[in-house]
């Protein structure tokens, strides 16, 4: 088979599978304008976030591979994290090393972050705006003592410089860096005693890193840090607190003054306020059981909590159910699509019925079924019956971290 044969089956089993592929999402397109037309003002902006809706199974993580693409023709790194038990969107900290791990760059190469880190330029302007910022005070002053540790061990041939690069970018990573190792390589440069280095909570370290880390992508000259949040819905599942820092964490994504540097959309299933603000009484209950807690740090974590389940509920952009047209394009692109991947002329098949609450990825699966039963015995009718899966935001007694800030 050519590469091209390949690219084609490739293509028809992630669409199979509704497992979503840049080979998959090139032959479908999105088919949601609004939501598209949305995500370039927010690239425009480079900062804040945007929350996507859709019933399971309509195409959200299909649509966010698009997004994906689009962000990179316009220069920016991309970062997709799935919400899970591996990654709960309450900590910041394990979020963040799931995103610098599945960073990839508008040019597709490996080691996003060190590539960057390789890539900045101590003339330029962004690296003295990088500089100015990191000086300001609004970040540990860690961060401004590894960038320069970085700037000069790395035009040196200084012995072990290449191992102290290293350990630097896996701290900017999310790796921690021994202060003793910190403090001896800025010796090393004739900066011994220029910084503090106070200790730094690890969730406000996280947080700081996601500015640190989006305004060093831009210094090393691409647009901006893209993240792209699936099955944030999930967070239905966490206790009571979880979900409420859940919410808050939400609330910083979608500041565009206040929070990180990054272009963020996230993506829920459209019965989330029904089921989880309005079902579990979230909405109602939550702001103060908080603030029973008579703590600061809850206090705060109420108010943006609140904020978030507001957005969740008003700001909601949701995905289109495709219209007949939409269908019609996509069935003949697929026609095509299946026949040049097995090299044969697929008969028309009937699919499923044409319903509004039917969503793309059913007509997308049915059709493919149905070309490949007919393939395999063309004397065969087939037809396809829809069976119809729940979604459930039943508490998760395994899930996640304690119920602390």
């Amino acid at each position: 088979m050519t590469p091209e044969d390949i690219a084609r089956r490739r293509a028809i089993e992630a669409l199979r599978s509704g497992v979503p592929s840049l080979d998959a999402v090139a032959a479908l397109g999105s088919g949601q304008d609004e939501i598209e037309d949305a995500f370039e003002a927010l690239l425009d902006r480079g900062v804040g976030g945007r929350l996507i809706g859709g019933g399971f199974g309509a195409g959200k993580s299909h649509l966010l591979t698009h997004l994906a693409a689009v962000a990179h023709k316009h220069g920016f790194v991309v970062s997709t994290v799935v919400i899970s038990k591996e990654t709960p969107l309450h900590d910041p900290a394990k979020v963040y090393r799931t995103a610098v791990e599945s960073m990839v760059s508008p040019a597709r190469l490996p080691g996003v972050l060190a590539e960057a880190a390789a890539a900045l330029d101590p003339d330029s302007s962004s690296y003295n705006e990088l500089v100015r910022w990191l000086h300001s005070g609004a970040v540990s002053d860690r961060f401004a003592a590894s960038l320069v540790v970085h700037e000069r061990l790395g035009s040196s041939n200084a012995p072990d410089a290449n191992e102290t690069l290293e350990a630097i970018v896996h701290f900017w990573a999310g790796d921690p860096l021994r202060t003793p190792d910190l403090r001896r390589a800025l010796k090393a440069i004739g900066q011994g005693g220029v910084y503090g280095l106070a200790a730094v909570p690890a969730r406000e370290l996280a947080r700081q890193r996601w500015a640190f880390t989006s305004r060093l992508l831009r210094a090393a000259g691409h647009a901006g840090w893209v993240l792209l949040l699936d099955e944030v819905e999930l967070i239905g599942r966490y206790s009571l607190l979880q979900r409420a820092k859940s919410y808050a964490e939400i609330a910083r994504w979608l500041d565009v003054d206040a929070g990180p540097q990054v272009a963020t959309v996230l993506a829920v299933t459209d019965d989330f306020e029904a089921a989880v603000l309005v079902g579990k009484g979230d909405r109602e209950t939550l702001p103060r059981k908080l603030l029973d807690k008579q703590s600061e740090e809850w206090a705060e974590t109420a108010a943006l909590a609140e904020s978030g389940m507001k957005a969740i509920s008003r700001d909601l952009l949701l995905m289109t159910a495709p219209s007949a047209a939409e269908l019609d394009r996509a069935y003949v692109t697929l026609k095509q699509l299946h026949a040049a991947a097995y090299d044969w002329s697929p008969p028309d098949v009937a699919g499923i019925e044409r319903l509004g609450a039917t969503r793309m990825r059913q007509y997308v699966r049915a059709w493919i079924n149905e070309w490949d039963l007919v393939r395999d015995d063309p004397s065969y009718s087939p037809s396809t019956e829809v069976v119809e899966v729940v979604s459930s935001y039943d508490e998760d007694a395994e899930e996640g971290a304690a119920d602390t800030p």
